[in-house]
Protein backbone atom coordinates (compact mmCIF):
# COMPACT_ATOMS: atom_id res chain seq x y z
CA UNK A 1 0.00 0.00 0.00
CA UNK A 2 2.84 2.42 0.82
CA UNK A 3 4.36 1.73 -2.57
CA UNK A 4 1.11 2.67 -4.29
CA UNK A 5 0.42 5.80 -2.22
CA UNK A 6 0.99 9.19 -3.85
CA UNK A 7 3.43 10.32 -1.13
CA UNK A 8 5.99 7.59 -1.76
CA UNK A 9 8.30 7.44 -4.80
CA UNK A 10 7.87 4.83 -7.47
CA UNK A 11 10.16 1.83 -7.27
CA UNK A 12 13.10 1.78 -9.66
CA UNK A 13 12.61 -0.09 -12.93
CA UNK A 14 13.84 -3.67 -12.89
CA UNK A 15 17.18 -4.53 -14.52
CA UNK A 16 16.89 -5.88 -18.07
CA UNK A 17 16.74 -9.61 -18.29
CA UNK A 18 19.62 -11.47 -19.89
CA UNK A 19 19.00 -11.91 -23.58
CA UNK A 20 16.73 -8.87 -23.81
CA UNK A 21 16.96 -6.67 -26.93
CA UNK A 22 19.68 -4.05 -26.61
CA UNK A 23 18.57 -0.41 -26.86
CA UNK A 24 19.14 1.33 -30.17
CA UNK A 25 22.21 3.45 -30.71
CA UNK A 26 21.60 6.96 -29.42
CA UNK A 27 20.23 9.43 -31.94
CA UNK A 28 23.30 11.67 -31.85
CA UNK A 29 25.67 8.75 -32.36
CA UNK A 30 23.45 7.35 -35.10
CA UNK A 31 23.31 10.70 -36.85
CA UNK A 32 27.08 11.04 -36.58
CA UNK A 33 27.56 7.61 -38.11
CA UNK A 34 25.11 8.31 -40.92
CA UNK A 35 26.88 11.57 -41.74
CA UNK A 36 30.28 9.89 -41.67
CA UNK A 37 29.15 7.08 -43.95
CA UNK A 38 27.54 9.52 -46.38
CA UNK A 39 30.72 11.61 -46.53
CA UNK A 40 32.78 8.43 -46.95
CA UNK A 41 30.71 7.27 -49.92
CA UNK A 42 30.99 10.68 -51.60
CA UNK A 43 34.72 10.75 -50.95
CA UNK A 44 35.14 7.24 -52.42
CA UNK A 45 33.52 8.50 -55.63
CA UNK A 46 35.92 11.47 -55.63
CA UNK A 47 38.90 9.20 -54.99
CA UNK A 48 37.83 6.85 -57.79
CA UNK A 49 37.60 9.80 -60.17
CA UNK A 50 41.05 11.01 -59.10
CA UNK A 51 42.56 7.54 -59.57
CA UNK A 52 41.12 7.26 -63.07
CA UNK A 53 42.48 10.70 -63.84
CA UNK A 54 45.98 10.03 -62.56
CA UNK A 55 46.48 6.53 -63.94
CA UNK A 56 45.13 7.69 -67.28
CA UNK A 57 48.06 10.11 -67.60
CA UNK A 58 50.73 7.42 -67.47
CA UNK A 59 51.22 4.15 -69.28
CA UNK A 60 53.72 1.35 -69.54
CA UNK A 61 54.61 2.62 -73.01
CA UNK A 62 56.36 5.58 -71.38
CA UNK A 63 58.73 3.27 -69.55
CA UNK A 64 59.53 1.18 -72.63
CA UNK A 65 60.08 4.29 -74.75
CA UNK A 66 62.47 5.72 -72.14
CA UNK A 67 64.24 2.37 -71.94
CA UNK A 68 64.64 2.16 -75.73
CA UNK A 69 66.11 5.67 -75.96
CA UNK A 70 68.37 5.07 -72.98
CA UNK A 71 69.68 1.86 -74.51
CA UNK A 72 70.36 3.60 -77.83
CA UNK A 73 72.15 6.74 -76.63
CA UNK A 74 73.55 5.88 -73.20
CA UNK A 75 74.74 2.30 -73.58
CA UNK A 76 77.46 1.52 -76.14
CA UNK A 77 76.76 -1.39 -78.46
CA UNK A 78 78.96 -4.47 -78.29
CA UNK A 79 80.39 -3.75 -81.75
CA UNK A 80 81.69 -0.33 -80.69
CA UNK A 81 84.57 0.75 -78.53
CA UNK A 82 83.44 0.97 -74.90
CA UNK A 83 85.14 4.37 -74.63
CA UNK A 84 82.74 5.83 -77.22
CA UNK A 85 79.69 5.43 -74.97
CA UNK A 86 78.06 8.41 -73.32
CA UNK A 87 78.68 7.17 -69.78
CA UNK A 88 82.40 6.72 -70.47
CA UNK A 89 83.00 10.38 -71.44
CA UNK A 90 85.86 11.61 -69.29
CA UNK A 91 87.40 14.41 -71.36
CA UNK A 92 86.69 16.76 -74.24
CA UNK A 93 88.22 14.27 -76.69
CA UNK A 94 85.79 11.61 -75.46
CA UNK A 95 82.91 14.01 -76.04
CA UNK A 96 83.86 14.49 -79.70
CA UNK A 97 84.27 10.74 -80.10
CA UNK A 98 80.75 10.19 -78.79
CA UNK A 99 79.22 13.05 -80.80
CA UNK A 100 80.72 11.92 -84.10
CA UNK A 101 79.94 8.25 -83.48
CA UNK A 102 77.10 6.87 -81.32
CA UNK A 103 75.15 10.15 -81.24
CA UNK A 104 74.87 10.49 -85.01
CA UNK A 105 74.28 6.77 -85.44
CA UNK A 106 71.33 7.02 -83.05
CA UNK A 107 69.88 10.19 -84.58
CA UNK A 108 69.98 9.24 -88.27
CA UNK A 109 68.35 5.96 -89.33
CA UNK A 110 68.77 6.02 -93.09
CA UNK A 111 69.18 2.27 -93.63
CA UNK A 112 67.09 -0.81 -92.94
CA UNK A 113 68.53 -3.72 -90.92
CA UNK A 114 69.70 -5.38 -94.18
CA UNK A 115 71.59 -2.19 -95.19
CA UNK A 116 68.92 -1.25 -97.72
CA UNK A 117 68.73 2.53 -98.07
CA UNK A 118 65.44 3.99 -96.83
CA UNK A 119 63.45 6.63 -98.65
CA UNK A 120 62.95 9.34 -96.06
CA UNK A 121 59.90 11.56 -96.42
CA UNK A 122 61.00 15.22 -96.32
CA UNK A 123 64.44 13.99 -95.27
CA UNK A 124 63.10 13.19 -91.78
CA UNK A 125 64.78 10.59 -89.61
CA UNK A 126 62.79 7.95 -87.73
CA UNK A 127 64.67 6.61 -84.71
CA UNK A 128 64.05 2.86 -84.41
CA UNK A 129 61.96 3.42 -87.58
CA UNK A 130 59.04 4.51 -85.34
CA UNK A 131 60.03 7.77 -83.59
CA UNK A 132 60.04 10.87 -85.78
CA UNK A 133 62.96 13.18 -85.02
CA UNK A 134 61.41 16.64 -84.66
CA UNK A 135 63.56 19.25 -86.34
CA UNK A 136 67.23 18.82 -85.57
CA UNK A 137 69.31 18.13 -82.49
CA UNK A 138 70.76 21.15 -80.72
CA UNK A 139 74.18 21.27 -79.05
CA UNK A 140 74.79 24.11 -76.59
CA UNK A 141 77.71 25.01 -74.35
CA UNK A 142 78.27 27.43 -71.47
CA UNK A 143 81.67 28.93 -70.72
CA UNK A 144 83.32 30.98 -67.99
CA UNK A 145 85.69 33.89 -68.52
CA UNK A 146 89.42 33.72 -67.95
CA UNK A 147 90.84 35.19 -64.74
CA UNK A 148 87.60 34.54 -62.81
CA UNK A 149 89.54 33.01 -59.92
CA UNK A 150 92.56 34.02 -57.85
CA UNK A 151 96.01 32.49 -58.22
CA UNK A 152 98.25 32.41 -55.17
CA UNK A 153 101.26 34.74 -55.67
CA UNK A 154 103.75 31.87 -55.47
CA UNK A 155 102.33 30.41 -58.70
CA UNK A 156 102.06 33.57 -60.80
CA UNK A 157 105.24 32.65 -62.67
CA UNK A 158 103.84 29.19 -63.53
CA UNK A 159 100.17 29.96 -64.26
CA UNK A 160 98.65 32.74 -66.32
CA UNK A 161 95.08 31.53 -66.93
CA UNK A 162 92.47 30.70 -64.33
CA UNK A 163 88.95 29.47 -65.10
CA UNK A 164 86.65 29.18 -62.12
CA UNK A 165 83.73 26.83 -61.63
CA UNK A 166 80.51 27.87 -63.31
CA UNK A 167 78.69 30.88 -61.89
CA UNK A 168 76.19 33.04 -63.69
CA UNK A 169 78.26 36.17 -63.05
CA UNK A 170 81.41 34.47 -64.35
CA UNK A 171 79.72 33.36 -67.58
CA UNK A 172 81.53 34.26 -70.79
CA UNK A 173 79.25 35.92 -73.38
CA UNK A 174 81.82 37.34 -75.79
CA UNK A 175 82.32 36.10 -79.34
CA UNK A 176 85.20 33.72 -79.87
CA UNK A 177 86.77 31.52 -82.52
CA UNK A 178 85.77 32.23 -86.10
CA UNK A 179 83.00 34.64 -85.02
CA UNK A 180 81.09 34.08 -88.28
CA UNK A 181 78.30 31.69 -87.25
CA UNK A 182 75.82 31.37 -84.39
CA UNK A 183 77.89 28.68 -82.67
CA UNK A 184 80.65 31.25 -82.09
CA UNK A 185 78.27 33.92 -80.74
CA UNK A 186 76.41 33.97 -77.46
CA UNK A 187 72.63 33.58 -77.66
CA UNK A 188 70.58 34.96 -74.79
CA UNK A 189 68.34 32.66 -72.82
CA UNK A 190 64.65 32.43 -73.58
CA UNK A 191 62.40 33.65 -70.81
CA UNK A 192 60.39 30.41 -71.07
CA UNK A 193 63.27 27.95 -70.81
CA UNK A 194 63.98 26.73 -67.28
CA UNK A 195 67.51 26.65 -65.91
CA UNK A 196 69.21 23.31 -65.46
CA UNK A 197 70.35 22.05 -62.06
CA UNK A 198 73.39 19.90 -62.72
CA UNK A 199 75.87 18.04 -60.55
CA UNK A 200 78.29 20.97 -60.36
CA UNK A 201 76.05 24.02 -60.64
CA UNK A 202 72.87 25.74 -61.78
CA UNK A 203 73.17 26.53 -65.49
CA UNK A 204 71.33 29.23 -67.45
CA UNK A 205 69.37 28.62 -70.65
CA UNK A 206 71.61 30.70 -72.95
CA UNK A 207 74.96 29.84 -74.47
CA UNK A 208 76.75 29.10 -77.69
CA UNK A 209 74.51 26.79 -79.69
CA UNK A 210 73.97 25.26 -83.11
CA UNK A 211 71.55 22.80 -84.70
CA UNK A 212 72.71 19.69 -86.52
CA UNK A 213 71.68 19.46 -90.21
CA UNK A 214 69.05 16.98 -91.41
CA UNK A 215 71.68 14.92 -93.23
CA UNK A 216 74.02 12.60 -91.37
CA UNK A 217 76.96 13.39 -93.67
CA UNK A 218 76.50 17.13 -93.21
CA UNK A 219 76.31 16.64 -89.44
CA UNK A 220 79.59 14.70 -89.46
CA UNK A 221 81.26 17.48 -91.42
CA UNK A 222 79.85 20.09 -89.04
CA UNK A 223 81.15 18.33 -85.93
CA UNK A 224 84.57 17.65 -87.45
CA UNK A 225 84.85 21.32 -88.42
CA UNK A 226 84.00 22.48 -84.88
CA UNK A 227 86.41 20.00 -83.33
CA UNK A 228 89.26 21.11 -85.58
CA UNK A 229 88.57 24.77 -84.76
CA UNK A 230 88.47 24.19 -80.97
CA UNK A 231 84.83 24.95 -80.30
CA UNK A 232 85.27 23.46 -76.82
CA UNK A 233 87.76 25.52 -74.81
CA UNK A 234 89.28 25.45 -71.35
CA UNK A 235 86.48 27.72 -70.18
CA UNK A 236 83.75 25.28 -71.26
CA UNK A 237 81.88 24.09 -68.21
CA UNK A 238 78.88 22.24 -69.64
CA UNK A 239 77.57 20.95 -72.98
CA UNK A 240 73.90 20.13 -73.59
CA UNK A 241 72.61 17.86 -76.36
CA UNK A 242 68.85 18.31 -76.82
CA UNK A 243 66.45 16.68 -79.25
CA UNK A 244 62.83 15.53 -79.33
CA UNK A 245 60.92 12.71 -81.00
CA UNK A 246 57.26 11.87 -81.57
CA UNK A 247 55.80 8.38 -81.77
CA UNK A 248 52.41 8.44 -83.49
CA UNK A 249 51.74 4.78 -82.64
CA UNK A 250 51.36 5.56 -78.95
CA UNK A 251 50.93 9.38 -79.14
CA UNK A 252 53.96 10.14 -76.99
CA UNK A 253 56.64 12.80 -77.22
CA UNK A 254 60.11 11.88 -75.99
CA UNK A 255 62.29 14.81 -74.91
CA UNK A 256 65.94 13.89 -74.41
CA UNK A 257 68.64 15.98 -72.75
CA UNK A 258 72.21 14.68 -72.55
CA UNK A 259 74.49 16.73 -70.29
CA UNK A 260 78.29 16.66 -70.08
CA UNK A 261 79.79 18.84 -67.35
CA UNK A 262 83.46 19.81 -67.39
CA UNK A 263 84.22 20.86 -63.79
CA UNK A 264 87.11 23.08 -62.82
CA UNK A 265 88.87 20.01 -61.44
CA UNK A 266 89.23 18.53 -64.93
CA UNK A 267 87.58 15.45 -66.36
CA UNK A 268 83.89 15.21 -67.18
CA UNK A 269 80.61 14.25 -65.52
CA UNK A 270 77.68 12.90 -67.52
CA UNK A 271 73.97 12.90 -66.78
CA UNK A 272 70.83 12.47 -68.81
CA UNK A 273 67.12 13.19 -68.65
CA UNK A 274 64.61 11.35 -70.82
CA UNK A 275 60.97 12.38 -70.52
CA UNK A 276 58.14 10.58 -72.29
CA UNK A 277 55.08 12.81 -72.05
CA UNK A 278 51.65 12.98 -73.60
CA UNK A 279 51.34 16.57 -74.77
CA UNK A 280 48.42 15.96 -77.18
CA UNK A 281 45.89 14.91 -74.57
CA UNK A 282 42.54 14.55 -76.35
CA UNK A 283 42.81 12.20 -79.32
CA UNK A 284 40.95 8.93 -78.59
CA UNK A 285 37.60 8.24 -76.95
CA UNK A 286 39.39 7.20 -73.77
CA UNK A 287 41.09 10.61 -73.71
CA UNK A 288 37.69 12.31 -73.84
CA UNK A 289 36.54 10.07 -70.98
CA UNK A 290 39.54 11.32 -68.98
CA UNK A 291 38.52 14.86 -69.90
CA UNK A 292 35.12 14.21 -68.30
CA UNK A 293 36.97 12.93 -65.21
CA UNK A 294 38.92 16.18 -65.12
CA UNK A 295 35.66 18.16 -65.21
CA UNK A 296 34.21 16.02 -62.43
CA UNK A 297 37.41 16.55 -60.40
CA UNK A 298 37.04 20.33 -60.73
CA UNK A 299 33.39 20.12 -59.60
CA UNK A 300 34.39 18.06 -56.57
CA UNK A 301 37.07 20.59 -55.63
CA UNK A 302 34.59 23.49 -55.93
CA UNK A 303 32.14 21.59 -53.68
CA UNK A 304 34.85 20.85 -51.11
CA UNK A 305 35.95 24.50 -51.11
CA UNK A 306 32.38 25.59 -50.34
CA UNK A 307 32.08 23.01 -47.55
CA UNK A 308 35.35 24.05 -45.93
CA UNK A 309 34.43 27.73 -46.20
CA UNK A 310 31.14 27.05 -44.39
CA UNK A 311 33.01 25.14 -41.66
CA UNK A 312 35.50 27.98 -41.20
CA UNK A 313 32.66 30.51 -40.86
CA UNK A 314 30.88 28.35 -38.26
CA UNK A 315 33.84 27.14 -36.21
CA UNK A 316 36.22 30.07 -36.73
CA UNK A 317 39.39 29.48 -34.68
CA UNK A 318 38.23 26.05 -33.54
CA UNK A 319 38.46 24.88 -37.14
CA UNK A 320 42.24 25.21 -37.22
CA UNK A 321 42.75 23.11 -34.07
CA UNK A 322 41.99 19.86 -35.89
CA UNK A 323 44.75 18.11 -37.83
CA UNK A 324 42.17 16.66 -40.26
CA UNK A 325 41.03 20.16 -41.20
CA UNK A 326 44.61 21.11 -42.00
CA UNK A 327 44.84 18.01 -44.20
CA UNK A 328 41.66 19.07 -45.99
CA UNK A 329 43.13 22.52 -46.65
CA UNK A 330 46.40 21.01 -47.88
CA UNK A 331 44.52 18.71 -50.25
CA UNK A 332 42.52 21.64 -51.61
CA UNK A 333 45.63 23.80 -52.13
CA UNK A 334 47.47 21.01 -53.97
CA UNK A 335 44.38 20.31 -56.08
CA UNK A 336 44.01 23.97 -57.05
CA UNK A 337 47.69 24.12 -58.03
CA UNK A 338 47.30 20.95 -60.12
CA UNK A 339 44.29 22.42 -61.92
CA UNK A 340 46.21 25.65 -62.57
CA UNK A 341 49.23 23.71 -63.92
CA UNK A 342 46.97 21.64 -66.18
CA UNK A 343 45.23 24.71 -67.64
CA UNK A 344 48.55 26.51 -68.18
CA UNK A 345 50.15 23.46 -69.82
CA UNK A 346 47.17 22.88 -72.11
CA UNK A 347 47.13 26.51 -73.24
CA UNK A 348 50.90 26.59 -73.82
CA UNK A 349 50.82 23.36 -75.84
CA UNK A 350 48.06 24.69 -78.10
CA UNK A 351 49.92 27.98 -78.60
CA UNK A 352 53.44 26.66 -79.08
CA UNK A 353 52.91 23.36 -80.92
CA UNK A 354 52.36 24.88 -84.36
CA UNK A 355 55.14 27.41 -83.83
CA UNK A 356 57.65 24.77 -82.76
CA UNK A 357 56.95 22.55 -85.76
CA UNK A 358 56.85 25.35 -88.34
CA UNK A 359 60.51 24.98 -89.41
CA UNK A 360 61.83 21.45 -89.87
CA UNK A 361 65.46 22.63 -89.82
CA UNK A 362 65.29 24.32 -86.40
CA UNK A 363 65.45 22.64 -83.00
CA UNK A 364 61.95 22.69 -81.42
CA UNK A 365 62.35 23.33 -77.69
CA UNK A 366 59.82 20.90 -76.25
CA UNK A 367 61.79 20.73 -73.00
CA UNK A 368 59.79 23.67 -71.67
CA UNK A 369 56.49 21.87 -72.31
CA UNK A 370 57.84 18.61 -70.92
CA UNK A 371 59.01 20.46 -67.80
CA UNK A 372 55.48 21.70 -67.08
CA UNK A 373 53.96 18.32 -67.91
CA UNK A 374 56.29 16.55 -65.45
CA UNK A 375 55.56 19.25 -62.85
CA UNK A 376 51.84 18.64 -63.33
CA UNK A 377 52.31 14.87 -62.98
CA UNK A 378 54.27 15.37 -59.75
CA UNK A 379 51.59 17.66 -58.37
CA UNK A 380 48.88 15.10 -59.14
CA UNK A 381 51.01 12.36 -57.53
CA UNK A 382 51.29 14.40 -54.31
CA UNK A 383 47.59 15.14 -54.52
CA UNK A 384 46.52 11.51 -54.70
CA UNK A 385 48.91 10.63 -51.86
CA UNK A 386 47.17 13.06 -49.49
CA UNK A 387 43.79 11.96 -50.85
CA UNK A 388 44.46 8.37 -49.75
CA UNK A 389 45.74 9.54 -46.34
CA UNK A 390 42.45 11.40 -45.80
CA UNK A 391 40.57 8.06 -45.73
CA UNK A 392 41.79 7.64 -42.15
CA UNK A 393 39.54 10.55 -41.22
CA UNK A 394 36.42 8.56 -42.10
CA UNK A 395 37.43 5.31 -40.43
CA UNK A 396 38.37 6.96 -37.12
CA UNK A 397 35.24 5.51 -35.48
CA UNK A 398 36.87 2.09 -35.66
CA UNK A 399 38.34 0.90 -32.36
CA UNK A 400 41.66 -0.16 -33.85
CA UNK A 401 42.13 3.19 -35.60
CA UNK A 402 41.27 5.03 -32.39
CA UNK A 403 43.89 3.03 -30.50
CA UNK A 404 46.47 3.86 -33.17
CA UNK A 405 45.77 7.59 -33.13
CA UNK A 406 45.71 7.62 -29.31
CA UNK A 407 49.07 5.85 -29.20
CA UNK A 408 50.67 8.36 -31.55
CA UNK A 409 49.25 11.37 -29.73
CA UNK A 410 50.16 10.07 -26.26
CA UNK A 411 53.78 9.24 -27.13
CA UNK A 412 54.36 12.44 -29.15
CA UNK A 413 56.36 14.15 -26.37
CA UNK A 414 58.52 11.10 -25.73
CA UNK A 415 59.17 10.63 -29.45
CA UNK A 416 60.09 14.31 -29.82
CA UNK A 417 62.64 14.07 -27.02
CA UNK A 418 64.01 10.86 -28.49
CA UNK A 419 64.23 12.43 -31.97
CA UNK A 420 66.36 15.30 -30.63
CA UNK A 421 68.79 12.85 -29.04
CA UNK A 422 68.77 10.61 -32.13
CA UNK A 423 69.57 13.38 -34.63
CA UNK A 424 72.31 14.85 -32.43
CA UNK A 425 74.14 11.52 -32.60
CA UNK A 426 73.14 10.94 -36.23
CA UNK A 427 74.46 14.29 -37.49
CA UNK A 428 77.59 13.95 -35.38
CA UNK A 429 78.39 10.69 -37.19
CA UNK A 430 77.46 12.28 -40.54
CA UNK A 431 79.93 15.11 -40.00
CA UNK A 432 82.60 12.64 -38.89
CA UNK A 433 82.09 10.54 -42.01
CA UNK A 434 82.13 13.57 -44.30
CA UNK A 435 85.40 14.92 -42.89
CA UNK A 436 87.19 11.55 -42.75
CA UNK A 437 85.97 9.80 -45.92
CA UNK A 438 84.59 12.66 -48.04
CA UNK A 439 87.60 13.03 -50.32
CA UNK A 440 87.87 9.33 -51.19
CA UNK A 441 84.45 7.65 -50.93
CA UNK A 442 81.60 8.67 -53.22
CA UNK A 443 78.93 7.87 -50.62
CA UNK A 444 80.50 10.47 -48.30
CA UNK A 445 81.49 13.06 -50.94
CA UNK A 446 78.83 15.54 -49.75
CA UNK A 447 77.12 16.05 -46.42
CA UNK A 448 73.77 15.12 -47.97
CA UNK A 449 75.26 11.86 -49.26
CA UNK A 450 76.52 11.12 -45.74
CA UNK A 451 73.00 11.40 -44.33
CA UNK A 452 71.54 9.07 -46.96
CA UNK A 453 74.45 6.66 -46.58
CA UNK A 454 73.88 6.37 -42.83
CA UNK A 455 70.21 5.54 -43.41
CA UNK A 456 71.41 2.84 -45.79
CA UNK A 457 73.74 1.51 -43.07
CA UNK A 458 70.76 1.19 -40.74
CA UNK A 459 68.94 -0.80 -43.43
CA UNK A 460 71.97 -3.00 -44.06
CA UNK A 461 72.73 -1.66 -47.56
CA UNK A 462 76.36 -0.53 -47.35
CA UNK A 463 79.81 -1.38 -48.70
CA UNK A 464 82.14 -1.62 -45.70
CA UNK A 465 85.28 -2.20 -47.80
CA UNK A 466 85.21 1.33 -49.23
CA UNK A 467 85.52 3.14 -45.88
CA UNK A 468 88.01 0.56 -44.63
CA UNK A 469 90.18 1.25 -47.68
CA UNK A 470 89.85 5.01 -47.11
CA UNK A 471 90.99 4.83 -43.48
CA UNK A 472 92.02 1.49 -41.97
CA UNK A 473 91.75 2.78 -38.38
CA UNK A 474 88.85 5.24 -38.28
CA UNK A 475 86.81 3.35 -40.88
CA UNK A 476 86.08 0.25 -38.78
CA UNK A 477 85.71 2.35 -35.60
CA UNK A 478 83.16 4.59 -37.30
CA UNK A 479 81.16 1.68 -38.69
CA UNK A 480 81.10 -0.46 -35.53
CA UNK A 481 80.24 2.38 -33.13
CA UNK A 482 77.56 3.77 -35.46
CA UNK A 483 75.84 0.40 -35.80
CA UNK A 484 76.06 -0.20 -32.03
CA UNK A 485 74.73 3.16 -30.84
CA UNK A 486 72.21 3.91 -33.59
CA UNK A 487 70.96 0.48 -34.60
CA UNK A 488 71.18 -1.57 -31.41
CA UNK A 489 70.44 1.15 -28.82
CA UNK A 490 68.58 4.13 -30.27
CA UNK A 491 66.25 2.27 -32.63
CA UNK A 492 65.34 -0.21 -29.92
CA UNK A 493 64.62 2.69 -27.56
CA UNK A 494 62.24 4.08 -30.17
CA UNK A 495 60.44 0.76 -30.49
CA UNK A 496 60.23 0.47 -26.71
CA UNK A 497 58.54 3.90 -26.47
CA UNK A 498 55.93 2.89 -29.05
CA UNK A 499 55.31 -0.54 -27.51
CA UNK A 500 54.92 0.76 -23.96
CA UNK A 501 52.52 3.49 -25.02
CA UNK A 502 50.45 1.08 -27.09
CA UNK A 503 50.21 -1.32 -24.15
CA UNK A 504 48.95 1.50 -21.90
CA UNK A 505 46.39 2.64 -24.48
CA UNK A 506 45.16 -0.90 -25.04
CA UNK A 507 44.76 -1.44 -21.27
CA UNK A 508 42.77 1.81 -20.99
CA UNK A 509 40.44 0.76 -23.80
CA UNK A 510 39.74 -2.54 -22.07
CA UNK A 511 38.71 -0.75 -18.84
CA UNK A 512 36.56 1.92 -20.51
CA UNK A 513 33.23 0.62 -21.88
CA UNK A 514 33.32 0.37 -25.65
CA UNK A 515 31.69 3.35 -27.35
CA UNK A 516 32.36 2.01 -30.82
CA UNK A 517 29.53 2.71 -33.20
CA UNK A 518 27.87 -0.43 -34.46
CA UNK A 519 27.61 -0.19 -38.23
CA UNK A 520 25.77 -3.51 -38.44
CA UNK A 521 22.94 -2.19 -36.23
CA UNK A 522 22.57 0.86 -38.47
CA UNK A 523 22.36 -1.22 -41.65
CA UNK A 524 19.80 -3.52 -39.99
CA UNK A 525 17.68 -0.53 -39.06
Amino acid sequence: LRALSSDSPLPPPPFPRPGAVKPRVSCSRELELKTTLRELLIYIVFLTDLCLLTFGMVSTDMYYLNKAMSHLFLEPSSSEDDRSGFGSIGSRADFWRFAEGPLLDGLYWDKWYNNMTLTLQNNNSHIYYENLLLGGAQIRQLKVRNNTCSIYPYFHTFLEDCYSEYRYRAEDRSDFGLRNESEWKYTSASSLSPWYWGSMGLYSSGGYMFTLPKSKQESVEKLVFLRQNSWLTRGTRVVFIDFSTYNANINLFCIIKLVVEFPATGGALTSSHIYSVKLLRYVTYYDYFLASCEIAFCLFIITFIIQEAIKIVKLKKEYFRSAWNWLDLLLLVVSILAIAFNIYRTVEVSLLMEELLSDAHVYPDFYFLAFWQVLYNNMIAVNIFFAWIKIFKYVSFNKTMTQLSSTLSRCAKDVTGFAIMFFIIFFAYAQLGYLVFGSQVEEFSTFQNCIFTQFRIVLGDFNFETIEAANRILGPIYFITFVFFVFFILLNMFLAIINDTYSEVKADFEVIPSQELQIRDLFRQ
